[in-house]
């Protein structure tokens, strides 16, 4: 008998104050689903997914690794792994009727994973979405990475550096 090939998914978990009980239990609720996949969570929220996941399956080895409070710069180690391609999937649970106070985070976190391509949701029926899909399984998809490359090389051709050494020298004569 052949043995299915399957695809370890790299999985961002991100929960805001009011939203974390609703992250756990979405977690839970779809464990066997997620067993086997590789998680990167903030500081809080992966130590609570941690502790409940142990909880319900004491026998499973979970690959977890927990990032600093998403404030304190765990936001930021999240979008780093997005950008160097170790996040495939980011679950966000956002809380939309409280302001964050680093929401400026929330904002570059919502912006790199549309530059990356990567799933992206903020609640939980979208989550439940995502991961009922028969495409989170397929060892055959594979998101589509984005060619920057007209963008990256913008100033290719344009003599900004030549322009800018002359305008400091003419300015340093002056």
């Amino acid at each position: 008998m052949e043995k299915t090939r399957r695809l370890v998914r790299k999985i961002g978990l991100v929960a805001h104050d009011a939203m974390k009980k609703d992250m756990i239990e979405w977690v839970l609720w779809n464990s066997e689903i997620l067993k086997g996949h590789t998680f990167f969570c903030t500081g809080t929220t992966g130590t609570l997914i941690k502790q409940a996941l142990k909880n319900k399956h004491p026998e499973e080895e979970w690959d977890i690794t927990i990032l600093k409070s998403g404030p304190l710069g765990g936001d930021q180690q999240m979008g780093s792994r997005i950008v160097e391609g170790e996040i495939d999937y980011l679950f966000f649970f956002t809380d939309p009727m409280t302001l964050q106070p680093h929401d400026t985070d929330v904002k570059a976190l919502t912006r790199l994973a549309g530059v990356e391509n990567i799933i992206f949701c903020c609640n939980r029926s979208t989550a439940d979405h995502i991961i009922s899909s028969p495409l989170f399984e397929d060892p055959e998809y594979v998101r589509t990475h984005p060619d920057y490359t007209t963008y990256t090389k913008r100033f290719e051709d344009k003599n900004v550096v030549d322009e800018a050494v002359e305008s400091v020298e003419k300015r340093l004569k002056e």
